[in-house]
Protein backbone atom coordinates (compact mmCIF):
# COMPACT_ATOMS: atom_id res chain seq x y z
CA UNK A 1 0.00 0.00 0.00
CA UNK A 2 1.39 3.38 -0.97
CA UNK A 3 2.05 6.02 1.62
CA UNK A 4 -0.66 8.30 0.26
CA UNK A 5 -3.21 5.48 0.46
CA UNK A 6 -2.17 4.78 4.05
CA UNK A 7 -2.58 8.44 5.00
CA UNK A 8 -5.98 8.56 3.35
CA UNK A 9 -7.08 5.41 5.22
CA UNK A 10 -5.86 6.78 8.56
CA UNK A 11 -7.78 9.99 7.95
CA UNK A 12 -10.96 8.06 7.16
CA UNK A 13 -10.57 5.86 10.27
CA UNK A 14 -9.95 8.92 12.41
CA UNK A 15 -13.16 10.59 11.23
CA UNK A 16 -15.13 7.38 11.69
CA UNK A 17 -13.84 6.93 15.25
CA UNK A 18 -14.78 10.51 16.08
CA UNK A 19 -18.32 10.11 14.73
CA UNK A 20 -18.93 6.58 16.11
CA UNK A 21 -19.04 6.51 19.89
CA UNK A 22 -20.23 2.89 19.84
CA UNK A 23 -18.28 0.10 18.12
CA UNK A 24 -17.51 -3.59 18.57
CA UNK A 25 -14.14 -5.16 17.81
CA UNK A 26 -13.81 -8.79 16.70
CA UNK A 27 -11.10 -11.20 15.54
CA UNK A 28 -12.22 -12.36 12.11
CA UNK A 29 -9.39 -14.85 11.59
CA UNK A 30 -10.70 -18.01 9.92
CA UNK A 31 -13.79 -16.48 8.28
CA UNK A 32 -14.18 -16.98 4.56
CA UNK A 33 -14.83 -14.08 2.22
CA UNK A 34 -18.40 -15.30 1.78
CA UNK A 35 -18.97 -15.37 5.52
CA UNK A 36 -17.49 -11.87 5.91
CA UNK A 37 -19.75 -10.55 3.15
CA UNK A 38 -22.82 -12.18 4.74
CA UNK A 39 -21.95 -10.69 8.14
CA UNK A 40 -21.30 -7.29 6.57
CA UNK A 41 -24.75 -7.27 4.93
CA UNK A 42 -26.48 -8.33 8.15
CA UNK A 43 -24.75 -5.58 10.13
CA UNK A 44 -25.75 -2.98 7.53
CA UNK A 45 -29.39 -3.86 8.19
CA UNK A 46 -28.84 -3.09 11.89
CA UNK A 47 -27.10 0.24 11.22
CA UNK A 48 -23.41 -0.71 11.41
CA UNK A 49 -20.49 -0.85 8.97
CA UNK A 50 -18.10 -3.82 9.26
CA UNK A 51 -14.53 -2.99 8.25
CA UNK A 52 -11.38 -5.11 8.26
CA UNK A 53 -8.49 -2.87 9.33
CA UNK A 54 -4.75 -3.09 9.92
CA UNK A 55 -3.74 -2.63 13.53
CA UNK A 56 -0.87 -0.27 12.75
CA UNK A 57 -3.10 2.14 10.87
CA UNK A 58 -5.94 1.78 13.39
CA UNK A 59 -3.60 2.65 16.26
CA UNK A 60 -2.61 5.85 14.52
CA UNK A 61 -6.25 6.72 13.90
CA UNK A 62 -7.24 5.89 17.51
CA UNK A 63 -4.50 8.13 18.87
CA UNK A 64 -5.53 10.96 16.54
CA UNK A 65 -9.20 10.57 17.51
CA UNK A 66 -8.50 10.33 21.24
CA UNK A 67 -9.94 6.78 21.45
CA UNK A 68 -7.23 5.42 23.72
CA UNK A 69 -9.54 2.70 25.12
CA UNK A 70 -9.50 1.07 21.68
CA UNK A 71 -5.72 0.54 21.69
CA UNK A 72 -5.89 -2.43 24.10
CA UNK A 73 -8.19 -4.32 21.69
CA UNK A 74 -5.90 -4.05 18.67
CA UNK A 75 -4.18 -7.44 18.95
CA UNK A 76 -4.29 -9.99 16.15
CA UNK A 77 -6.44 -9.72 12.99
CA UNK A 78 -9.03 -7.06 13.68
CA UNK A 79 -12.39 -6.12 12.25
CA UNK A 80 -14.54 -3.31 13.65
CA UNK A 81 -18.33 -2.84 13.48
CA UNK A 82 -18.88 0.93 13.53
CA UNK A 83 -22.40 1.93 14.62
CA UNK A 84 -23.90 4.74 12.60
CA UNK A 85 -26.53 7.22 13.75
CA UNK A 86 -29.75 5.37 14.49
CA UNK A 87 -28.04 1.97 14.77
CA UNK A 88 -29.15 -0.53 17.40
CA UNK A 89 -26.21 -1.61 19.61
CA UNK A 90 -28.06 -4.67 20.94
CA UNK A 91 -28.98 -5.85 17.45
CA UNK A 92 -25.40 -5.39 16.20
CA UNK A 93 -23.99 -7.27 19.20
CA UNK A 94 -26.51 -10.07 18.61
CA UNK A 95 -25.56 -10.38 14.93
CA UNK A 96 -21.88 -10.74 15.86
CA UNK A 97 -22.66 -13.18 18.68
CA UNK A 98 -24.81 -15.33 16.38
CA UNK A 99 -22.02 -15.44 13.79
CA UNK A 100 -19.52 -16.40 16.47
CA UNK A 101 -21.76 -19.30 17.54
CA UNK A 102 -22.51 -20.58 14.04
CA UNK A 103 -19.01 -20.32 12.61
CA UNK A 104 -17.10 -21.01 15.84
CA UNK A 105 -14.39 -18.86 14.32
CA UNK A 106 -15.30 -15.23 14.95
CA UNK A 107 -14.19 -14.05 18.40
CA UNK A 108 -15.50 -10.86 20.00
CA UNK A 109 -12.78 -8.85 21.77
CA UNK A 110 -14.79 -5.98 23.24
CA UNK A 111 -15.74 -2.48 22.15
CA UNK A 112 -16.97 0.95 23.12
CA UNK A 113 -20.50 1.89 24.17
CA UNK A 114 -21.04 5.64 23.97
CA UNK A 115 -17.30 6.06 24.50
CA UNK A 116 -17.17 3.71 27.50
CA UNK A 117 -15.01 0.57 27.17
CA UNK A 118 -16.83 -2.78 26.97
CA UNK A 119 -15.35 -6.21 27.62
CA UNK A 120 -16.23 -9.29 25.57
CA UNK A 121 -18.56 -10.42 28.38
CA UNK A 122 -20.40 -7.07 28.32
CA UNK A 123 -20.84 -7.33 24.57
CA UNK A 124 -22.33 -10.80 25.06
CA UNK A 125 -24.72 -9.40 27.71
CA UNK A 126 -25.67 -6.57 25.33
CA UNK A 127 -26.48 -9.16 22.65
CA UNK A 128 -29.04 -10.78 24.99
CA UNK A 129 -31.04 -7.59 25.39
CA UNK A 130 -34.26 -7.21 23.37
CA UNK A 131 -34.16 -4.90 20.34
CA UNK A 132 -34.52 -1.16 20.87
CA UNK A 133 -38.11 -1.11 19.54
CA UNK A 134 -39.14 -3.79 22.04
CA UNK A 135 -37.42 -1.95 24.91
CA UNK A 136 -39.23 1.29 23.97
CA UNK A 137 -42.57 -0.54 23.86
CA UNK A 138 -41.93 -2.13 27.25
CA UNK A 139 -40.90 1.20 28.73
CA UNK A 140 -44.00 2.90 27.31
CA UNK A 141 -46.20 0.12 28.69
CA UNK A 142 -44.60 0.43 32.12
CA UNK A 143 -45.29 4.18 32.11
CA UNK A 144 -48.82 4.15 30.72
CA UNK A 145 -49.94 0.95 32.45
CA UNK A 146 -50.48 2.47 35.93
CA UNK A 147 -52.17 5.52 34.38
CA UNK A 148 -54.60 3.29 32.46
CA UNK A 149 -55.38 1.34 35.63
CA UNK A 150 -55.93 4.56 37.56
CA UNK A 151 -58.33 5.91 34.93
CA UNK A 152 -60.26 2.62 34.98
CA UNK A 153 -60.58 2.81 38.77
CA UNK A 154 -62.06 6.29 38.50
CA UNK A 155 -64.41 5.43 35.63
CA UNK A 156 -65.83 2.21 37.09
CA UNK A 157 -67.66 3.76 40.11
CA UNK A 158 -69.02 6.55 37.91
CA UNK A 159 -70.37 4.10 35.37
CA UNK A 160 -71.96 2.02 38.14
CA UNK A 161 -73.56 5.11 39.64
CA UNK A 162 -75.03 6.18 36.30
CA UNK A 163 -76.42 2.68 35.78
CA UNK A 164 -78.09 2.69 39.20
CA UNK A 165 -79.65 6.10 38.57
CA UNK A 166 -81.02 5.01 35.18
CA UNK A 167 -82.46 1.81 36.67
CA UNK A 168 -84.14 3.75 39.48
CA UNK A 169 -85.69 6.23 37.02
CA UNK A 170 -87.07 3.37 34.92
CA UNK A 171 -88.52 1.73 38.04
CA UNK A 172 -90.25 4.94 39.10
CA UNK A 173 -91.65 5.51 35.63
CA UNK A 174 -93.01 1.95 35.58
CA UNK A 175 -94.80 2.60 38.90
CA UNK A 176 -96.32 5.82 37.59
CA UNK A 177 -94.27 7.99 39.92
CA UNK A 178 -93.43 11.28 38.30
CA UNK A 179 -91.42 12.55 41.20
CA UNK A 180 -88.22 11.89 39.28
CA UNK A 181 -89.37 14.14 36.45
CA UNK A 182 -90.49 16.79 38.90
CA UNK A 183 -87.19 16.58 40.66
CA UNK A 184 -85.42 17.25 37.39
CA UNK A 185 -87.64 20.30 36.64
CA UNK A 186 -86.31 23.53 38.08
CA UNK A 187 -88.15 24.69 41.19
CA UNK A 188 -90.22 27.89 40.72
CA UNK A 189 -88.70 30.98 42.10
CA UNK A 190 -90.14 31.94 45.47
CA UNK A 191 -92.05 35.19 45.59
CA UNK A 192 -90.61 37.67 48.00
CA UNK A 193 -92.67 38.08 51.15
CA UNK A 194 -94.43 41.40 51.65
CA UNK A 195 -92.77 43.43 54.29
CA UNK A 196 -94.86 44.21 57.34
CA UNK A 197 -95.33 47.92 57.82
CA UNK A 198 -93.25 49.37 60.54
CA UNK A 199 -94.79 50.80 63.66
CA UNK A 200 -94.01 54.31 62.45
CA UNK A 201 -96.14 53.81 59.32
CA UNK A 202 -99.16 52.22 61.04
CA UNK A 203 -102.34 54.37 60.60
CA UNK A 204 -103.57 56.05 63.74
CA UNK A 205 -106.74 54.51 65.17
CA UNK A 206 -109.76 56.85 65.05
CA UNK A 207 -110.73 58.22 68.42
CA UNK A 208 -114.19 56.99 69.61
CA UNK A 209 -117.03 59.51 69.41
CA UNK A 210 -117.54 61.38 72.62
CA UNK A 211 -120.57 60.23 74.53
CA UNK A 212 -123.10 62.88 75.49
CA UNK A 213 -122.83 63.90 79.15
CA UNK A 214 -125.38 62.38 81.37
CA UNK A 215 -126.77 64.49 84.24
CA UNK A 216 -127.16 62.92 87.58
CA UNK A 217 -130.44 64.71 88.41
CA UNK A 218 -133.56 63.26 86.90
CA UNK A 219 -136.81 65.23 86.74
CA UNK A 220 -140.27 63.81 87.05
CA UNK A 221 -143.23 64.90 84.95
CA UNK A 222 -144.85 66.58 87.96
CA UNK A 223 -141.77 68.63 88.59
CA UNK A 224 -141.74 69.61 84.98
CA UNK A 225 -145.34 70.75 85.24
CA UNK A 226 -144.69 72.80 88.34
CA UNK A 227 -141.79 74.50 86.79
CA UNK A 228 -143.75 75.25 83.67
CA UNK A 229 -146.69 76.97 85.53
CA UNK A 230 -146.44 80.71 86.01
CA UNK A 231 -146.12 82.03 89.45
CA UNK A 232 -149.51 82.95 91.14
CA UNK A 233 -150.46 86.61 91.40
CA UNK A 234 -150.63 88.07 94.80
CA UNK A 235 -154.11 88.82 95.94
Amino acid sequence: MHKDDKERLVTELTERLKSSQTLIVADYRGLTNAEIDALRGKLLEEGARFSVVKNTLTRRAAEAAGADALLALLEGPTAIAFLESGGDPAAVAKALADTAKTTRVLAIKGGLLEGRPMSAEEVDALAKLPPADVVRAQLLGAITGPLTTLVALFNAPLQNLVGLIDARIEQLQAEGDTSAAEAEAPAPAEEPEAEAPSSAEEPEAEAPAEAEPVTNEETTPEEDAETSEPASEEE
